[in-house]
């Protein structure tokens, strides 16, 4: 008894729902880099630090720290007895026609202190460009007591053809950070919000 052979059109129609599949799975594979920088921040794993907030103890007192309405933390919530250096990096992905580096390299600060650093941001290119950072702490143990009060990252930064601009970072390491951590870095990775843009518009047309 011979086998009915695939007609054309259920080829196509086979065809049509991989590619739909290929699709989903690429558009899905996105959406969980929010949902995953959302528990990360929650829980300080993988060293993802909190977004915009006040570090427990900290009040608001309209005080700016280089122009910045921040947060201060109250004297008897400083660990004078012990001190813990952050180092700063930055890093830009591929996609970026960006510069990024530290105005400070490092710091030695008692934790509860509030504390202010910036970077230096440049587009190289001749056009416009958009792009977000994502915080990391290392080690992972101290993301969750790395309280960041203003911070260049809370939103999508655009820089004109050549523009540069100092963006300021303001945080506390909270004083309930382990004892046994006395040094902490902060790096910063910079990715283009356009590129993620073309990506996604891209899938969609596949469909």
């Amino acid at each position: 008894m011979e086998q009915a052979q695939p007609t054309p059109a259920r080829h196509n129609r086979l065809i049509g729902k991989l590619l739909l599949m290929v699709a989903g799975a690429f558009v899905f594979a996105f959406a969980l880099v929010p949902l995953y920088d959302v528990l990360c921040a929650a829980t300080g794993f993988n060293g993802k630090t909190a977004g915009p907030g006040v570090a427990s103890g900290v009040i608001r007192d309209g005080f700016g720290i280089g122009g910045l309405q921040t947060a201060a933390a109250p004297a008897s919530k400083v660990d004078t007895g012990r001190t813990v250096r952050v180092e700063f990096t930055g890093t830009v992905m591929p996609g970026l026609p960006w510069d990024m580096r530290p105005l400070t390299i490092s710091l030695d600060i008692h934790p509860g202190e509030l504390q202010q650093v910036s970077y230096l941001v440049r587009n190289t290119s001749n056009r416009t460009v958009v792009g977000q950072a994502v915080p990391s702490v290392t080690p992972g143990q101290a993301a969750q007591h790395f309280e960041k009060i203003e911070c260049f990252c809370f939103s999508q930064q655009t820089l004109g053809p050549g523009e540069a601009r100092e963006m300021p970072l303001a945080f506390i390491v909270k004083p309930e950070v382990d004892r046994n951590i006395s040094h902490i870095t902060l790096s910063y990775a910079f990715f283009s919000i356009d590129g993620q843009r073309q990506t996604l518009t891209s899938s969609r047309e596949a469909r």
